[in-house]
This record gives C-alpha cells, structure tokens and sequence, in this order.
C-alpha cells in the first residue's frame, strides 16, 4: 500500500511540476492588437517609469527612463539604436545604449554593453518577448543575471512591460515598466 502511494504523490508532483515550468509562447499572441512593430513604436522619443520589486513583491528601486531612438537599414536589415537614461529614486543614473537588429520578420537580436552575449527577441501580434544575460553591479560586485522580458503594446502610444529576473534559475525579482511615447 506504501509503494501505491509514494508514486501517486510521486506522479502528482511530477504533474504539478511540469505544469508549473510551462511558460507562454510569443506566438500565443499573433492575433493580438494593435500589432508592434518594433521599428514604429521605439522611433523618436519614449519616457518609461519602472519599479524593481524583490521575490517577496517589495518595491526595492523606482526609476524613470528617457529613450531616444532612431532606426536605418544595414544590408537590408533593420537596425534600431535605443539610448536609454535611467534616472533611479535613490539618485543614482546609468546609461545603456542597445543596437537592436532584425535577423527575419519577428526576431532580433539586441546587444549592449551591460548585456553578456546577444539578447534574442521575437515579437507577434502586440507582443516582444526578450531573453537576455545582464552584468548587473550590486554593491560593487558584478552579477549575472538572466531575463525574462515581456513587452505588450496596449494603444500606439503606451507599452507594459514585465521582466523576471533569476539566477541559476532561482526568481530575484521583477521589473515592472510603463512605455509612453511622446
């Protein structure tokens, strides 16, 4: 009766466990409006407030972000730059300047100094979803950090965006942002 039961509760967490790692496809999104177009929205000037919250949903940053971006086209490919200020609450600012590049329709590829290696991008419907390795300094030691970036298009005007941030696999934390454009 024991071995019965230990791989029920086995089965269960198994279960449970893999239904707890699925995660959302970008694709899920394609028929979602207004449709981002990542070369549209980040054009011109774009103001962002965000907040960084710990595993335990308290607010441990506020910043603002000014973002000032342009587009061309290199070899029949877009490429974006997008020069980005961040203010934060506690007086601090840093700057981080990304070169977005679109490798075929709904995927990019993004670098910046801060980012180790390339960020992998892919969009559909009003949807970007953003993968990518930060060094992220903390009280002079560098961290790397992986993210989970989630950006969705609400009107032409306003993106929300959602980042998890873990290491090793273990959640840190979330960014929270507000895109609007001017």
């Amino acid at each position: 009766m024991k071995t019965i039961f230990y791989r029920f509760t086995l089965l269960i967490f198994c279960g449970l466990f893999v239904v707890s790692c699925s995660a959302p496809q970008v694709s899920q999104y394609a028929a979602e409006k207004p449709v981002l177009d990542l070369s549209e929205y980040f054009s011109g000037t774009i103001d962002a407030y965000g907040i960084f919250t710990d595993r335990s949903g308290e607010v441990k940053k506020r910043f603002t972000v000014l973002i000032k971006s342009n587009w061309t086209t290199v070899d029949g490919k877009k490429v974006g730059t997008l020069d980005e200020s961040f203010d934060y609450s506690d007086g601090t600012k840093q700057k981080r300047i990304w070169t977005l590049t679109e490798q075929s329709p709904g995927y990019y590829i993004g670098r910046a100094d801060d980012v180790v290696g390339d960020a992998q991008g892919q969009l559909a419907g009003n949807a970007l979803n953003w993968t990518y390795t930060l060094a992220l300094p903390v009280d002079g030691t560098i961290y790397h950090v992986q993210f989970n970036d989630w950006m969705y298009l609400m009107t032409p005007k306003v993106m929300l965006n959602k980042a998890k941030m873990s290491k090793f696999g273990i959640e840190l934390g979330e960014v929270t942002l507000s895109f609007h454009k001017r």
